[in-house]
């Protein structure tokens, strides 16, 4: 008897009862629906039971004990729920059993060394759990396993060398835990190995033994394991290795030309220390798809003949030294969908033609020395377009509006000039805009809040003039907030990777000023943050009352400009906003009690302008103390910076009349002055200084009186 139900979207808790009269079913398929709760009781009296699927649904609580009854089950698949505790230790009666799937769920504790009695096992699952201690020594008992999946643990200890006695291995997966010491080279004798993930551990090899491989693997990944010295070569024997990915290691030497010679689908060794050019021959291959040498130590012009690895989708070499011009040839690579040149010394006024590049949806040539016009020759699908910190000058070309498909576009750091154009707000799909740091002119175009989709635009560091445009408050992803946006393709979901996902794969960091520091936000995760960045600009008039409706926000900067006109309450209303910035303008008023509404602010900088009045008290304005964000206005007061406030002070204990207390100072100097001046006239009189003049003179005086 067969029941499946696969796939149906059906969702809450199974009935239990509904299943305890099926004594003869043997299939019983619910894999891939939104079944929750815990997993019923019944389920586990149905002895006939030989499957038993349940894959990808919303199950939690723990796996029952009990689950060692169906003692006929061959297939027991749980991947993918929210499952807890402890693999019970009777899943060693399920001796039958040929697949065994509890990946991705939350088991915690060891493997229970029981699981070694299920000796036709061919395919155990516990990949992404939170299982600890040691991989168990009789896991080596499992003669028939093919698969085995340990992957993103909390394993510790060594490898054990009994894995090697799994004649039958095909893949074997042990990435992301913790184990340590020597990969086992009994490892390499297993003749059936094809897929070998060991990366995300602290394991080493043993120099003192020479490998020499029984196996042919089609992949091999070992990275972040801190290995050093040259890559291996006996790598050179594994003729059908479809991906290599030795990234994130210590590994040192050039590029190998054996390897370049192996017809790699995909190579990543990123994150090392090698040195030298790329040998020409790598270019030549009609397999390699994924190349990632980012962040080594390589340099010299990259081959001409770079057009020639037509099935290349990801080419990532950034942070390497690099220089020269890119090669025209590298146009040719029609299914190119992800390049990234950033972080060289690459340089050049024109850039190779792109726009027959069908599917080049990030491009990102930041940091590096381009100069010229922006380029407009790139593909029209293209989303990520990050050009900064090179050398562009000149304006903006309408042509840039092909690419209509643009979400992101971050320009900072160039010599761009001219006015900041109107046909800005025809990029319906852009989400970001980094032009900071160039030479805009002109004004704020309104078309820019027709950018629906717009939550970070950084124009700061620019010679703008006029006044803020109110129309920025119509900004509906700055309005929405962040929680209920949706993901926005910038963390590649839309990719087709041809042999796997890599962590490697990212566009370099997004360089804003986040609360008042530069920093760099990943390209991952930009769906979290909501930035409006005016600052540095030359804007005048009042900051308008629509900004208030931006809710999403989390930093607002409008500081160093010549705004005027006072604080508007509506900033009381940015719900989310974490810094707010106003320093440096000539504000005036008094700092609005709606400020204090705001539960997530961090950063309140209102230094530089003419306010005056009490600083608003409740919330996270208590916590707004430091005495440089106020300064320089014309009369704040408040506990933030222990200035009390007129209304503030006791009837009893009325304030000091400086300037009374000033007059009688100077009238005590006039009174001590006169009396000196008698008292020594006086005494000089009696002491005969003074001698009485002749009588003609007192009478010409007196004359001189009556004149």
């Amino acid at each position: 008897m067969v029941l499946d139900l696969a796939g149906n979207q059906m969702q809450g808790e199974l009935p239990g009862n509904g299943f305890a009269n099926l004594s003869k079913l043997v299939h019983l398929d619910l894999g891939w629906n939104d079944f929750n709760g815990s997993i019923p009781s019944q389920l586990f009296h149905l002895r006939n039971l030989q499957l038993l699927d349940m894959y990808s649904n919303s199950f939690h609580g723990i796996l029952s004990g009990e689950v060692g009854s169906l003692q006929n089950l061959r297939v027991l698949n749980l991947n993918y729920n929210f499952l807890s505790g402890n693999i019970p230790k009777e899943i060693q009666n399920l001796t039958k059993l040929q697949e065994l799937g509890l990946g991705s769920n939350n088991f915690f504790g060891e493997i229970p060394s029981s699981i070694s009695y299920l000796k036709e096992l061919e395919t155990l699952d516990l990949f992404n759990n939170s299982l600890s201690m040691q991989i168990p020594f009789h896991i080596g008992n499992l003669s028939n396993i093919k698969s085995l999946y340990l992957g993103q643990n909390k394993l510790t200890g060594r490898i054990p060398s009994s894995i090697q006695n799994l004649t039958k291995l095909e893949t074997l997966q042990l990435q992301i835990n913790m184990l340590t010491g020597e990969i086992p080279s009994g490892l390499f004798n297993i003749k059936g190995l094809k897929d070998l993930s060991l990366n995300g551990n602290n394991l080493s090899w043993n120099k003192n033994e020479k490998i020499v491989p029984k196996c042919m693997l089609s992949g091999f990944s070992m990275s972040s394991c801190g290995s050093g010295g040259e890559i291996p070569d006996w790598i050179s024997s594994q003729k059908r290795l479809g991906y290599l990915d030795l990234g994130g290691n210590q590994l040192e030497g050039v590029f190998p030309p054996w390897l370049a010679e192996m017809e790699v689908n995909g190579v990543i060794l990123s994150d090392n220390n090698l040195i030298g050019s790329l040998p020409s021959r790598l270019f030549n291959s009609q397999n390699l798809s994924v190349l990632i040498l980012s962040h080594n130590n390589f340099y010299g012009e990259l081959p001409d003949n770079i057009g020639n690895a037509t099935q290349l989708t990801i080419l990532k070499l950034s942070g390497n030294n690099f220089s020269g011009k890119v090669p025209k040839s590298i146009s040719n690579i029609y299914d190119l969908m992800f390049l990234d040149l950033s972080n060289n010394r690459f340089s050049g006024n024109t850039l190779p033609d792109f726009r027959s590049t069908a599917g080049l949806e990030v491009i990102d040539l930041s940091s590096n020395e381009f100069s010229g016009e922006i380029p407009t020759n790139l593909s029209p699908v293209t989303r990520i377009l990050a050009l900064g910190k090179n050398k562009f000058s000149r304006n903006l070309s309408i042509n840039l509006t092909n690419m209509s498909w643009l979400r992101y576009l971050d320009i900072h750091d160039n010599k761009i000039t001219g006015e900041l154009p109107d046909f800005i707000g025809q990029f319906s799909n852009l989400q970001i805009i980094n032009l900071r740091n160039n030479s805009l002119q002109g004004s704020i175009p309104y078309g820019i809040s027709n950018l629906r989709s717009l939550r970070i635009l950084d124009l700061s560091s620019n010679y703008l003039v006029g006044e803020i445009p109110a129309e920025l408050g119509n900004l509906a992803s700055m309005i929405d907030n962040p929680n209920s946006i949706s993901s926005s393709g910038l963390g590649y979901s839309w990719f087709y990777i041809p042999i796997g996902t890599f962590p490697s794969i990212k566009v370099s960091d997004l360089q804003v000023n986040w609360k008042m520091s530069i920093q760099g936000l990943s390209s991952s995760n930009l769906d979290l943050y909501s930035l409006l960045d005016l600052s540095m600009n030359q804007l005048s008039g009042g900051i308008p009352d629509s900004l208030g409706s931006l809710k999403a926000l989390k930093v607002l900067n409008i500081s160093r400009n010549n705004l005027s006109r006072k604080v508007p309450t509506s900033l009381g209303d940015l719900d989310n906003i974490e810094s707010l910035d106003l320093s440096r303008n000539k504000l005036w008023g008094s700092i609005p009690q709606s400020l204090a509404k705001l539960q997530q602010l961090t950063i309140l900088d209102v230094s530089n302008n003419k306010l005056i009045g009490k600083i608003p008290l409740g919330s996270q304005m208590d916590t707004m103390n430091d005495p440089n964000f106020y300064a320089n206005n014309n009369g704040l007061c408040g506990i933030q910076i222990q200035v009390p406030c007129l209304e503030e002070l006791s009837p009893a204990d009325p304030p000091k009349d400086e300037s009374k207390g000033t007059w009688f100072s100077w009238e005590g100097v006039w009174i001590g002055y006169l009396t000196g001046f008698f008292v020594v006239v006086g005494g000089l009189y009696l002491t005969g200084y003074f001698v009485p003049a002749p009588s003609s003179n007192r009478r010409r005086q007196q004359r001189q009186f009556r004149i």
